[in-house]
């Protein structure tokens, strides 16, 4: 990745290109600055990109607006929803911003455009799609499926769905918890000390408590795999065949592995799997589904949208109004004004 020349798939000669590999080089030197799936996201992006310009014999890299514009339709004819064009836009932009060009989405053609796609998508019937909700009454189902059974995957399993939803953490982060970041306060719950987060970048970092019931499930895992003596054992992590966790795990479970983990949950708790579904996605449990189902739990509760913005660290209103969209739907105003009349 070092090498500039296979991060654009193009050398660029002259002085300008000298100055632009320069610049991209420094870009590619503290990718750091970026979290691993941006970094995987704009990889990606740029191959798709780079291999469509390649085939219309199109700039790939500095983009002009009117390429952009077609590039965009591009995805859209293929069937890519407008999250996605979305997400393309915002990345090609960030690789012009970072290589020292204009970026061609601030062209009023480019914003046109977007707003044309945004426009045409919605009016022809696309929905954001949404997680299936793990909710409160689910963690109970596989308590009874999976709380005294002899095989390790099944006590980490359930530790794990306790976890994301007592927790609201992202896949990446619950990933990346160790057993040292497991803490006991006086009357025996866990405490949690999980550092950062997606939107949470602070040297304190961030705890989270977990109920008395959740933190049972999660010391019950971690004696029975033999961490409680292994600081640096990684909290989630593969179990071995033989029913066994083969020495200190350092390596956490994969993406695929954790979303695996939500499958296995979903049959065994007895839920079927949504018979429509939005492009082949949501069929059942995934990544997401906790952070959705304890938004969604919460509001029903009455918490405020503050309040589950802070435990689910999300920083946009709009995103948890959308996981809570059908909770709150009786509880707008007009409905109010209607019942009270009647």
């Amino acid at each position: 990745m070092n090498d500039i020349t296979g991060f654009t798939g193009v050398a660029f000669s002259g002085s300008a290109g000298d100055n632009l590999n320069a610049k991209l080089a420094a870009f590619v030197r503290r990718r750091e600055a970026f979290s691993l799936n941006t970094w995987r996201q704009l990889l990606s992006v740029m191959r798709i990109c780079w291999r469509w310009s390649q085939d219309k014999r199109r700039s790939f890299l500095p983009m002009s607006p009117e390429d952009m514009q077609d590039y965009l339709f591009h995805l859209q004819a293929i069937g890519r929803s407008t999250s996605t064009i979305s997400v393309h836009a915002a990345l090609i932009s960030m690789l012009h911003r970072n290589a020292g060009l204009v970026p061609p989405t601030i062209s009023p053609d480019v914003m046109r455009s977007k707003k044309k796609i945004n426009r045409t998508a919605i009016v022809s019937g696309e929905r954001t799609g949404q997680a299936v909700p793990f909710c409160r009454p689910d963690p109970n189902r596989l308590d009874a499926a999976w709380k005294h059974s002899p095989r390790l995957q099944h006590l980490r399993d359930l530790a794990f769905v306790h976890v994301a939803y007592g927790t609201l953490l992202r896949m990446s982060e619950l990933s990346r918890l160790r057993v040292r970041d497991v803490t006991r306060a006086a009357d025996g719950r866990v405490i949690l000390d999980v550092g950062w987060t997606k939107t949470i970048l602070q040297s304190g970092g961030i705890v989270k408590a977990l109920s008395a019931r959740s933190s049972e499930r999660l010391m019950a895992w971690i004696r029975a795999a033999g961490m409680a003596n292994e600081p640096d054992a990684v909290l989630f992590c593969p179990v071995h065949r033989s029913n066994k966790v083969t020495g200190v795990p350092t390596v956490s479970l994969s993406a695929p592995s954790l979303e695996d983990i939500w499958h296995r949950a979903r049959r065994h708790a007895g839920q079927t799997s949504r018979p429509e579904t939005n492009k082949g996605r949501y069929a059942s449990w995934s990544g997401h589904s906790a952070r959705v189902g304890a938004a969604q739990d919460m509001a029903r509760k009455g918490v405020s949208i503050a309040q589950i913005m802070q435990e689910g660290t999300w920083t946009l209103t709009q995103t948890v109004m959308r996981y809570i969209r059908m909770v709150e739907a009786h509880k707008g105003a007009m409905v109010a004004l209607m019942e009270d009349e009647d």
